[in-house]
């Protein structure tokens, strides 16, 4: 029997699906594509990474490596990735072995600040106010019309507040890099936001879902918390939703696609980000979802159908550091409503993400407070 139809397009269960990164996002895309069937292949510089102990085999290379992408696409009917720091040219090169629903061009916006502020402007969403700067002399003319304050970014790179430099006064310039150091960076205003949100869009290449509009609490530029819904009016969640399908629609999203917001005070929804792929915010729906965002990822690059995903109960998510892997561990005992998800890393570091724990409730701000009072969160308390 063939993996593919290429009548319609539809990859067939017993088909190959090649994940390019094995950490967690990858690791749960691989449970999900199981499920469905799917034999899962992995590329990944760790032996034994959290993808490669739920796969069925693993190409151990680093991610740059063109003949280790090729020998991975060469034993997969489809390739997908979990992260966006995968070289896109790697992967137009072997396009002749493995269908890769999602694309490069996602791929490309989404690495480049610029290119992902101008994508987000062309379709007629809001983002921050921003310039590209190359230079201490562009920064200051830049800042001369943006003011203070402000966050300067690199282009390329940087995650969970790395790569960015915060500017509330002229004295904080002494903290950017040299002329000869200085890389190509993006300027962005700050937003008088209320609080910061998320919204999840999957696709399969021509038809769109999305999931709610979710309440994120970040602490030292990494996501603590999500509550699931978002307490938020149905003028506001329309709107994220719209421009949710209009930036899925502009890519002819395959798999899912995640957006970080911004809701302003007088109910504005500003675009920050863009994840070309499931999301740390988005784990809530393992549990708490008909369909989570990991199967409709493998459905949307399998190609087949989509249905709305439903809410069947809120509830919260709480990433467990390294910091907070010994007090999670040690309080399982008595939280028997913790959904315990560990990612099989091998090492505990600081802030390293190593698993979340998700609690399903009627009162997700009950049980956000039950969280905190559990003591396993104490450095990064919410006030």
């Amino acid at each position: 029997m063939p993996s593919w139809s290429e009548e319609h397009g539809v990859l067939a269960p017993g088909a190959t699906i090649g994940i390019v990164g094995g950490g967690q996002l990858g690791r749960m895309m691989a449970l999900s594509a199981k499920y469905m069937g799917f034999r899962v292949g992995v590329l990944d510089p760790t032996e034994d990474c959290p993808t490669a102990q739920v796969a069925d085999f693993q190409v151990v290379a680093d991610y740059d490596d063109h003949e280790a992408i090729r020998e991975l696409a060469s034993r997969s009917d489809v390739l997908t990735y979990e992260f966006e720091n995968v070289d896109a040219d790697a992967l137009d090169a072997v396009r002749d072995l493995a269908a890769i629903p999602q694309g490069t061009d996602l791929l490309r916006v989404t690495q480049n600040r610029v290119a992902e502020k101008t994508f987000i402007n062309d379709h007629g969403v809001a983002t921050a106010p921003w310039e590209a700067v190359n230079n201490h002399a562009e920064l200051e003319d830049a800042l001369g019309r943006i003011g203070y304050p402000a966050v300067l970014k690199t282009c390329e790179g940087g995650y969970d507040g790395h790569g960015q430099i915060v500017l509330r006064e002229p004295a904080d310039l002494q903290d950017v890099w040299p002329d000869d150091a200085f890389p190509p960076a993006i300027l962005e205003g700050f937003v008088d936001f209320d609080y910061e949100a998320s919204i999840l869009v999957s696709g399969n290449g021509g038809d769109y879902v999305t999931f709610p509009v979710v309440r994120n609490i970040h602490r030292n530029n990494i996501l603590h918390m999500t509550l699931a819904p978002a307490q938020i009016d149905d003028a506001i969640a329309a709107r994220a939703r719209d421009l949710a399908l209009a930036l899925a629609d502009g890519f002819t999203l395959a798999g899912t696609l995640a957006i970080e917001l911004f809701v302003t005070r007088d109910g504005q929804v500003i675009v920050n980000e863009l994840a070309p792929r499931p999301h740390n915010s988005g784990h809530y729906t393992i549990e708490a979802c008909d369909f989570d965002q990991f199967d409709l990822h493998v459905r949307g690059i399998a190609g087949w159908p989509l249905q709305e995903p439903t809410l069947l109960s809120p509830a919260v998510m709480a990433n467990v550091l390294g910091q907070h892997v010994a007090p999670t561990r040690a309080a399982l005992p008595d939280h028997p409503e913790w959904h315990v998800h560990d990612y099989g890393k091998a090492e505990v570091k600081h802030n390293r993400k190593m698993g979340h724990i998700t609690v399903l409730t009627d009162d997700p701000e009950q049980a956000m407070a039950d969280l905190e009072a559990s003591g396993c969160w104490d450095d990064v308390r919410v006030e």
